[in-house]
Parts: C-alpha cells; structure tokens; sequence
C-alpha cells in the first residue's frame, strides 16, 4: 500500500524511490511488525485476561507448568494481525506471492483459532476434532500447493532441487509437486504447533528460520544472485522477503512477552499459521530441504512424538520420559530456561548450515 504511494509520489520527490528498493521495505516491513507487536501487546494481554482466556496445563506433565495455568492464550492472533499489516503496508501488491503467503498464513490461523476457542472459551478439552482440523488443514494446503503450480512461470518453480549440488534438479510433476508442497505447508505447521510447548520456544526458531528463507527469496528474485549462487531463479520471489521480515518482526515483538516466564502463549492460532508460512515459503523459493534443516528443532520434535507412539504401540515402552521431546529434558532435571536457550542455540546453527547452501555446491 505505502509502496504504491510511493510510486506514485515519487515524480515529485526522487527521494521516494528508495522505496522501490526491497532490502529496505524488508527493514521496515521488520521494524513495524515489531513495534505493532510491543505497542498492541500490552492491552492483547490484559483483554485475554478479562475474558479468561487462559491456558489449560495437563496433569500429567511436568510439575513445573502447573503454575502456568491461566496463562493468557490465543497471542498468536497478535502475530498475524502484525504480519498481515506490515505485508500490506510494504510490499507489492501486484505480485502473487504475497497474497498466497498471506492468504495460508491467515487461513491456518483460522483453523487455529477454532480450535483455541472451542478449548479456552466453549471449554470443550478436546477442542476441534483431529479428523476436522486435519481436513481443513489439508483443504488449505492442496490448495496452495495447486495455486502455486497453476500458477507458476518457469520450469525452476516446479523442480525439485538438491543443496550443496550444482545444476541437479528433478521435475516433479503435478502430482510429485502439489504432493511434496501439501507436506511441507501441513508437515511444518504441525511441526511448529508441537514445539509450542515451552515459553518462547516456538517463536526464536520460527523468526530465525523466517528471515533465513527470506535472504533465499531475496536471491532466488534476483536473477544475477540466482545465477551466481547456482540456486533456483523464481520471478518476482523477492517479494517474498516483505513477508519473512514481516514474520520475523512479529515474532519478536512477541518474544517481548512469551519468554520465560511467559506473559502470554500464542495458541494454535499462531502455531499453525507460522509453521504453514514457513512451509509455503519454502515452497516458493524452492529449498524444501533447506527449510528442514535449518527448521530442524521442529523435526527432531515432531519425531519424537511419532517414535514414541510407535514405540509404545508396537513395543509398550516408551522411548523417551515425554513426547515431544523438550518434556523429555525437562523430566530430566533441566530447568525450563535451559531447554529453551539450547533448543535457541541449536537452531542457531541449523539455520547457518543452512544459509551455507548458498555458496558450498
């Protein structure tokens, strides 16, 4: 929105036209995602407190989160509200991209918030079913998927491509292409909805990963970059880089007020929505394998959930003390703030492996 206005101011102040420039709009795509999030925040909180929304704790856990009971909750509403707005207020609103990065993020949110609200507000514990928020789940992200391949302009954006190889990519198909796409957007939002488990657990990992896919998108935009860097060239990905600061700016902000000891949990309105975002960005700059390494918290969580069932149904013994595994180490003595730092640390250096692809081939 305010990248049109600058356009058309910018005939009569050539100053306007550094807002042409992407880098920028991403800073300040960044810095109003932040700011929304720490100025809203405050009164988010003390509504969600009013209306208590607060957060159920399981019995069977670590005895440590009982006192986290009543706990505001539904705070990821806080982020998509921040992403949404600063997306519109800086990027593009010609390009395709924005409105499908937007459009998954918004749309798992919903399901999130249903969810949320049948559990905090109508007080049913189960909360959406399994079966429905896995349809509706699957319902947005084949239709993504779809979008993104009805949609797209060169053969690169249909490929399947491999880090650390120079020129190998793998024509997927329509079927190999929406199937790989419907993993990666339902898979990573899953994946980040079990990692919420502790105070800023989720976020750090989320907005590290979010700006990391963002220099991809930036590259893969350029083609001069593309070429240099042997990745995928995709038209107009750039954009895209106005989203992940967008996200990565909000989740900050919302840091401010989730670290230990959390003032307030996002939900799954904001697990859902985020993990989708970083899974259809992933997508789009086409480093779906990239984004599973440096997301790597999120798989290592999401596979300790699914060995530990397997194991219990196929053995009767568990492998770890508590799925997902961060309750593992907390059942193990560390404290809380210890887990969340080195699971921070972690991803730290999964999202530099990562971002190594771009120039190890």
């Amino acid at each position: 929105m305010l990248y049109w206005v600058a356009k058309l101011l910018t005939p009569y102040y050539s100053g306007f036209h550094a807002f042409s420039y992407i880098t920028l709009r991403a800073i300040l795509s960044v810095m109003t995602a932040l700011s929304m999030a720490l100025l809203v925040g405050p009164r988010m909180i003390s509504n969600l407190s009013n209306y208590q929304i607060g957060q159920v704790v399981r019995d069977d856990g670590p005895r440590s989160h009982l006192p986290k009971a009543g706990t505001p909750t539904m705070g990821g509403a806080l982020i998509i509200v921040a992403i949404v707005v600063s997306t519109l207020l800086w990027s593009d609103l010609r390009n395709r991209f924005v409105w499908i990065t937007l459009g998954v993020t918004v749309g798992f949110g919903v399901v999130g918030f249903w969810d949320d609200y049948l559990k905090l507000v109508v007080g049913n514990s189960r909360g959406l079913a399994a079966r429905w928020k896995y349809f509706w789940q699957s319902v947005l992200g084949f239709g993504a998927a779809l979008l993104l391949f009805r949609t797209a302009q060169v053969p690169a954006q249909t490929d399947f491509f491999v880090p650390f190889v120079k020129s190998v990519s793998v024509p997927l198909g329509s079927f190999g292409y929406v199937a790989l796409s419907y993993f990666m957007i339902v898979g990573m939002s899953n994946a980040v909805n079990l990692t919420d488990g502790l105070d800023g657990l989720a976020i750090m990992p989320a907005a590290m990963v979010s700006g990391a896919l963002g220099i991809f998108a930036y590259a893969s935009g350029n083609i001069i970059f593309a070429n240099y860097l042997a990745i995928p060239a995709i038209p107009q990905a750039g954009e895209v880089l106005i989203f992940c600061g967008a996200l990565s700016g909000a989740g900050l902000g919302f840091l401010w007020f989730n670290s230990y000891p959390a003032q307030v949990f996002m939900g799954d309105i904001g697990a859902l929505a985020l993990g989708a975002a970083l899974g259809v960005v992933a997508v789009i700059v086409r480093q779906e394998i990239v984004a599973l390494v440096m997301g790597g918290i999120f798989v290592l969580e999401t596979a300790s959930v699914i060995l530990q069932v397997a194991s219990f149904k196929l053995t009767g013994r568990r492998i770890f003390r508590m799925a997902p595994i961060h309750h593992h180490f907390e059942l193990k003595g560390w404290a809380e703030p210890k887990v969340i730092v080195r699971f921070w640390i972690i991803s730290f250096l999964l999202v530099l492996a990562g971002l190594s692809t771009l120039k190890l081939r």
